[in-house]
């Protein structure tokens, strides 16, 4: 992997940030406590995705973690301090979390989940939010609240939006962990690759995207999936005739048509 054109934009105490070749790493650093999320962590993972959202060098996002674990979820002794809190302190740090899940599910750009351990509560729904995830073959995923007391709250609304309610209920109503080819079965994940191509696989495929797709195409693209969900056939025909009428002047439009029809090479 070409690492000539890495950037040190942010380094911080759990969550680092940098760009390779136009891909933008979002890396977890919590390995001793194998990368579980509390306030700080959540807060650091906000800052990093904002960063590479608004960073011109970076064109696709991949979310990464260091040590064996991908993330184990919660801090559940963080959770047990936040047991001392009234309800509306508890809102307040809850919605912390959301509005991480909706930055992800809402970034203007493609977020690739590089999953190479266990993926388990929140964790899962970290790697199931981003836009594509690869893992590897040893890697188990579940959501295992219910077998704590607890409940999948924030993660539940988009799992259903990304595998349905059959599938959900199966996850999250029994708390079990599946192994890495059932989670690609289930769509929770795209790809299951061997460890040790897991890097430069998760690359090659955010360099395809970096190179061959127009930037803007991607992020109106993924835009309207997140809202045309939320539509009434009539509204979302509406809003995608609109969308496709728009499309049509934008200049990646007009560059990409233009190299098609002429057999000029493009390289986005």
């Amino acid at each position: 992997m070409n690492t000539s054109n890495t950037l040190d934009a942010q380094t911080k105490a759990f969550v680092h940030y940098e760009v390779i070749d136009r891909v933008g790493y979002v890396t977890l650093a919590r390995a001793e406590k194998r990368n579980a999320l509390n306030h700080e962590v959540v807060s650091e993972l906000k800052r990093a995705f904002a960063t590479a959202e608004d960073d011109e060098a970076c064109k696709v996002v991949v979310l990464r973690a260091e040590g064996k674990v991908f993330c184990a979820g919660a801090d559940l002794e963080y959770i047990q301090q936040l047991q001392q809190n009234d309800y509306h302190e508890n809102l307040l740090d809850s919605t912390h979390l959301m509005e991480l899940f909706r930055l992800i599910y809402t970034l203007k750009k493609v977020v690739i989940a590089q999953v190479h351990g266990h993926a388990i509560a929140g964790g899962c729904g970290l790697a199931a939010i981003c836009d594509f995830g690869f893992t590897v073959p040893e890697a188990k995923f579940g959501y295992t609240e219910v077998k704590i007391g607890f409940i999948p709250a924030i993660v539940k609304v988009f799992l259903l939006r990304k595998i349905g309610e059959a599938r959900a209920k199966q996850l999250l109503l029994t708390g079990d962990l599946i192994p890495a080819a059932e989670a690609e079965r289930y769509g929770l994940v795209n790809y299951v690759v061997p460890k040790a191509e897991l890097e430069e696989r998760v690359f090659a495929f955010a360099r395809k995207l970096c190179t061959e797709n127009s930037r803007q195409s991607m992020e109106v693209t993924k835009e309207m999936i997140a809202r045309v969900q939320g539509m009434g056939l009539e509204e979302g025909l509406q809003y995608a005739a609109e969308m496709n009428a728009v499309a049509r002047s934008s200049e990646d439009c007009q560059r990409g048509i233009a190299a098609f029809l002429n057999k000029e090479p493009l390289t986005w």
